[in-house]
């Protein structure tokens, strides 16, 4: 086991590894940063739209959102963020926060300068490779999320957004892709598809009626995955989430369904 295996900012190096093989020298580099810790708690912002953020969070434990109002008040959540994920990356470079940055539960979080994040990515080109692939991937992301919302009914866009949470919660070593606990309430759930909470409430009981999934209390369980990702249109390549031999998780069962 690495001697730094423990270390508060670990969860930082393994994402990035995931996105460029990093050399020991990399990974020092990414320990060597300066960090402050914090508890946060749900509901608490992150970032604010219009602020210049001196730092970028890493998230620890717990769950952040992205999110952004319209004039009317309304809410967009654009993006859910769970353990490891660097929830601002883009504002150490862009400087202005475009949009807001919340905590969905209590957690905690390690404030980096934005400084020390520029600095680290230009001096050691592995970490700022990986960190460039991040920002790709959340932009994969995003452009998903825009089609489900933009062009799937509601009850394909409600099992498309559970299904990327159980791989990206099983990738995150939270849970397992056909079981684990939604860290999103229903009300928040309707704000990331665009739909009201009536109609998710009504829409999650029909998936479970219909053997798709079953719930307790805040878990989610995938009764059928193979059926679940054919009902979601769900294609989890923009995830770039590789196993070995390149295989997707969720990919073969999509494969076989069709």
């Amino acid at each position: 086991m690495s001697e730094n295996s423990q270390h508060v900012l670990a969860p930082m190096v393994r994402k990035l590894s995931l996105r460029e093989e990093l050399n020991q020298s990399d990974r020092d580099a990414i320990f060597a940063l300066p960090f402050t810790l914090r508890k946060v708690q749900s509901g608490q912002y992150l970032v604010w739209d219009g602020d210049k953020p001196q730092n970028s969070c890493l998230l620890l434990s717990g769950f952040a959102f992205r999110h952004k109002l319209a004039g009317n008040g309304g809410r967009q959540i654009v993006s859910i963020h769970m353990r490891g994920d660097i929830v601002d990356l883009q504002n150490s470079l862009l400087g202005t926060a475009d949009h807001n940055v919340q905590m969905l539960t209590a957690g905690e979080i390690a404030m980096i300068p934005v400084e020390a994040v520029r600095e680290l990515a230009f001096t050691h080109p592995n970490v700022g490779m990986a960190m460039w692939y991040e920002t790709l991937v959340e932009g994969s992301i995003f452009r998903e999320w825009v089609l489900n919302i933009g062009r799937r009914d509601a009850r394909t866009r409600i099992a498309h957004l559970l299904c990327e949470l159980a791989l990206r919660m099983e990738g995150a070593g939270l849970g397992e892709h056909i079981n684990y606990e939604l860290p999103i309430s229903q009300e928040q759930l309707a704000d990331a598809v665009a739909l009201t909470s009536v109609h998710v409430n009504r829409t999650l009981m029909k998936l479970e009626q219909d053997g798709l999934i079953s719930r307790h209390r805040r878990m989610i369980t995938v009764v059928d995955w193979t059926k679940m990702v054919v009902e979601a249109d769900f294609e989890p390549r923009y995830l770039h989430i590789a196993e070995p031999a390149g295989r997707v998780p969720g990919q073969q069962a999509r494969v076989t369904a069709s």
